[in-house]
């Protein structure tokens, strides 16, 4: 696991697919624990704090505070809209339109660790928003693919993942979500995080250093 950058208030990493972001409570490998155990290597006092989340398949930048008041500025930002979260995606098919917003309405299903697009608010619902642009398109050994640009506006469980599969784009190997299931990583990553630094109150920007391109 790569740190991108860290001073006394966040830490920034490249997670690595298969990782989980926090713990689980199992003793399963996750970024929280490997970072806390990093800081207490370092004669570091604390902990550090989860922000925002990344599937256990999904690779790429992540930010963690390592204070409250780190944690409480950043969450935050992700309140207000103003902690701007962007990826790239490799989904099926060809995008009918080059650029646009997906705008839905999902119920996450505990039980079944996944989720689902509906047609009305009730209990569980929550609305969900991203806006795409389609960077590239080819044939490939999936079929056709396209490579898309993503900025998502809320932070909802597999949001991209069921959006894009609701309309019957899946991504490239998530098999949950109905894309080619060949024990392929799925086609994701978190690409890039906007936001203001707690204390220096000024915007930062950190990008993975790992690429999502098409092979083959």
């Amino acid at each position: 696991m790569k740190t991108l950058y860290e001073d006394k208030d966040i830490i920034v990493i490249d997670k690595p697919v298969g990782i989980l972001s926090q713990s689980d409570g199992k003793g399963s490998e996750n970024c929280e624990d490997i970072l806390n155990a990093c800081m207490a290597d370092k004669g570091e006092k604390g902990k550090v704090y989860l922000i925002h989340r990344l599937d256990r398949n999904v690779g790429g930048v992540m930010v963690f505070a390592k204070n409250k008041a780190a944690a409480a500025s950043l969450s935050a930002q992700i309140q207000n809209k103003t902690f701007i979260k962007e990826y790239v995606a490799l989904v099926h098919s060809v995008l009918e339109e080059t650029e646009g917003v997906f705008e839905d309405l999902l119920f996450k299903d505990s039980r079944k660790n996944k989720t689902f697009v509906v047609n009305r608010m009730r209990k569980g619902v929550k609305d969900a928003k991203l806006s795409y642009k389609v960077l590239e398109t080819c044939d490939s050994k999936y079929g056709q693919v396209s490579l898309v640009h993503i900025r998502l506006y809320t932070g909802r469980t597999h949001q991209i993942r069921v959006q894009f599969a609701s309309r019957k784009m899946p991504l490239v190997g998530d098999g949950k979500y109905g894309g080619s299931d060949n024990g392929a990583d799925i086609g994701l990553r978190s690409y890039r995080l906007t936001f203001v630094h707690p204390s220096e109150k000024k915007a930062v920007v950190f990008r993975t250093e790992g690429e999502l391109t098409f092979s083959g």
